[in-house]
């Protein structure tokens, strides 16, 4: 049964930005079924709730908010070398890729310590060191909220994009995802294309590392510039790193010729977010309790009581500084609520 619904309630807890707002009803649900009777029965908005871990609450929320607390992990398909691991949008994100080094499933160790839940994978295409999670999506499964109906998307009809999908464009705030099927690999094939990595590699004298040692690596690495979202609120990454034209990269870097980038491999640059924050003067900026971490100027983070409000603040302080310096428009990656 979905938890009986709670009247002005507060989700402080259940952002990762420890951002105190309320909702006008809050609910829980455990099932598909339980999914489908929230949908019949909600107070117009309806938001989804998993791990709140991309999300910045500027203000209360009307209409109702419902938790995500599908779990479960099942096999459907299984060959020689592959298999598609069917798991709960509910499922904490990073425990579901430790159960998957513990079986011997690979393909997502470059994704360890990405906070939230499984269903938030494919709506945002969660990506970090070389990989993003579209390349190893088989299908979703989720509610129709206008229909109440049970559907099914390929890969290929998600429309995935750098941090983008068709659930956050056509579909956005129309759906339920309740389930995501991903086709990973028992053989060990290792994605160390990621400078960083290599650089961790080396420094530990691995040599042929194996995908628990990438898992390892992610974990270290992550945690030696990203705040735990548990003693300092965040959301992560708060930008997107933008993709300009090599025409427009050139002019960048005669202007700035240290400036950090990444070839796409489709004639464009992406821009190191972060690097354009910093050079602005950014990284470890404060104002009252809102802040840039000092180890990332690309984590946004609020240092005790800052409203949702004072962040995003910044954020646009951030971002009208970045272009009047690099005539770059950065795009916040953190849904703004």
């Amino acid at each position: 049964m979905t938890s009986p619904s709670k009247n002005n309630f507060s989700l402080k807890a259940y952002n990762t930005f420890g951002i105190e707002a309320y909702v006008a009803h809050f609910s829980i649900f455990s099932s598909v079924v339980e999914a489908i009777a929230v949908c019949k029965a909600h107070i117009a908005p309806l938001l989804i709730l998993g791990g709140g871990s991309n999300i910045l609450l500027t203000k209360n929320i009307t209409g109702t908010v419902a938790l995500n607390n599908i779990t479960g992990i099942n096999i459907t398909e299984e060959s020689q070398h592959n298999l598609i691991v069917k798991v709960g949008a509910g499922y904490n994100w990073h425990k579901f890729v430790g159960y998957c080094m513990q079986q011997g499933y690979y393909g997502l160790e470059n994704l360890a310590l990405i906070p939230g839940t499984v269903g938030a994978a494919p709506i945002q295409n969660i990506g970090a060191y070389g990989v993003e999670v579209s390349n190893l999506i088989y299908k979703v499964e989720f509610i129709n909220q206008t229909t109440n109906n049970l559907e099914v998307l390929y890969n290929g009809d998600c429309k995935f994009a750098y941090r983008d999908s068709i659930f956050k464009t056509e579909l956005k705030n129309k759906t339920i995802i309740t389930h995501v099927y991903f086709m990973l690999s028992k053989k060990q094939t290792i994605n160390k294309s990621y400078e960083s990595l290599n650089n961790y590699f080396e420094a530990h004298n691995i040599k042929n590392p194996q995908p628990l040692q990438v898992f390892d690596a992610v974990i270290a690495i992550r945690n030696s510039k990203l705040p735990n979202p548990a003693e300092l609120g965040n959301a992560g990454s708060f930008f997107k790193n933008p993709e300009i034209s090599m025409e427009a990269f050139n002019v960048l870097k005669y202007k700035f010729n240290n400036v950090v980038a990444f070839n796409t491999k489709k004639n464009t640059m992406k821009l190191a977010a972060g690097w354009l924050i910093e050079q602005c003067g950014f990284k470890g900026y404060r104002n009252g309790d809102a802040g840039c971490y000092q180890k990332q100027a690309l984590v946004l983070v609020n240092y005790g009581s800052a409203t949702g409000q004072e962040i995003y603040n910044l954020s646009e302080k951030i971002i009208n500084a970045v272009t009047d310096k690099f005539n770059v428009l950065l795009e916040r990656e953190v849904n703004i609520l």
